[in-house]
């Protein structure tokens, strides 16, 4: 999405007859709010956390199931993007009612049927590992008495944060196929981000700095499958994507970045066959360079076929029919300070039924958010903001 001096804020476009209806939550990287928006993008709910709200969704109980921001000091961690100091579990008040805190977890979570959490987390790979990880560049600002590569780790904990089960990627990757990104600091190796099971009990998870999306089976720990290495050609290559997602058909969602790519940098949502590596369907914007988010984003299908796509640089959550029509098109307003500056970074958002059981009972009536929907379609919210409509009710 291009930066103008009048950039559209809130609904930009709907369809009504052709976009999926259904209630759209998001939430700032750096902010402390994560807001639900009905399908005419005003907003109807927030939840609200002082330690800020970075990742969200919904449980089947109704509840949010958060990350929060990063703490300040977790040895070098909280300056690595999508780290967090916490999970939690906020019901529709925001109130907390669980928590699991760990200043090694980062970016994806998983609650399990059994009431325990699959989380990321950073962990020092061993150094005679170290020595034999390719590519990368070493950060001049590195420690060299006390040098540290952050290595992912699965972890699995119960409810009382008691960990269950650890799958360190160092014993398992293969340092002539995991290479870092000639372009990415070797302070971390792979850089997670995104976990879930499938149907069959498979991680399925991606990773960054290597372009690789994995297959891994739990038991053993074994790589089942990977794809993506960004040696390969265009267009079995994946360039530093984010949200790989299991769907129904069996096929691989994922948001491919597009960053360091050879020629344009552009981005693109594809669709792959895990049993052929075949891509079955792919988005990219006509004009190819209008779409391109160099971190975070993230795509699910929608039950009408659509998908619903988060270009988080640009804070754009639009939604495309499988032709590739613009259907919804809705642009976060809120903008907070990050390392990357002034930002409006969304890192995911999700997308959920009117009729959907958990809403049962709840109020979604924009007017009760009077103030910041009509900031919204002003242009006109304060920076950092976190006002009216965004506090306990």
């Amino acid at each position: 999405m291009t930066w103008i001096r009048n950039r559209p804020e809130g609904l930009v476009y709907r369809d009504a007859e052709k976009s999926h209806d259904g209630l759209t939550l998001f939430c700032s990287v750096t902010g402390k709010h994560a807001t639900l928006l009905n399908p005419e993008g005003e907003v109807v709910h927030r939840w609200h956390n002082s330690e800020g709200i970075q990742h969200a969704h919904m449980l089947e109980n109704g509840h949010l199931l958060i990350q929060t921001g990063p703490f300040r000091h977790a040895e070098g961690r909280q300056n690595m993007g999508g780290n967090s100091g916490a999970m939690m579990e906020l019901d529709w008040d925001s109130n907390v009612v669980w928590a699991y805190r760990n200043p090694a977890q980062h970016h994806a979570y998983e609650r399990l049927e059994n009431g325990h959490h699959l989380v990321l987390g950073w962990y020092p790979v061993p150094l005679d590992i170290v020595s034999k990880v390719q590519g990368g560049y070493e950060d001049p600002k590195a420690d060299t008495d006390n040098p540290i590569m952050w290595g992912d780790v699965i972890l699995e904990v119960n409810p009382s944060g008691r960990e269950i089960k650890r799958w360190n990627s160092w014993e398992h990757f293969d340092t002539s196929l995991d290479v870092i990104c000639p372009l990415e600091n070797r302070k971390e190796w792979a850089h997670a981000n995104a976990l879930s099971t499938t149907p069959n009990g498979d991680w399925l998870v991606s990773f960054r700095n290597t372009s690789q999306v994995m297959l891994i089976d739990p038991e053993s720990g074994d790589i089942k499958w990977r794809f993506g290495d960004a040696t390969k050609d265009f267009p079995l290559a994946l360039n530093h994507q984010h949200a790989a997602t299991w769907l129904d058909n069996g096929n691989i969602l994922i948001f491919d970045n597009g960053c360091h790519r050879q020629g344009p940098s552009f981005s693109r949502v594809v669709e792959i066959n895990p049993e052929t590596n075949k891509a079955e369907w792919s988005y990219q914007a006509d004009v190819i360079l209008a779409f391109h988010s160099f971190m975070c984003s993230g795509a699910s299908r929608l039950p009408n076929g659509n998908t619903l796509i988060t270009e988080s640089a640009t804070a754009r959550l639009f939604e495309v029919t499988p032709e590739g029509e613009t259907v919804w098109e809705w642009v976060s307003p809120f903008f907070f300070q990050s390392r990357f500056g002034r930002t409006p970074f969304v890192f995911r958002a999700y997308r959920y039924e009117l009729d959907d059981p958990r809403f049962d009972g709840r109020v979604l009536d924009p007017s009760l958010h009077r103030e910041v929907n009509q900031r919204i379609k002003d242009g006109d919210v304060p920076e950092n903001y976190h006002g009216p409509g965004n506090e306990r009710r």
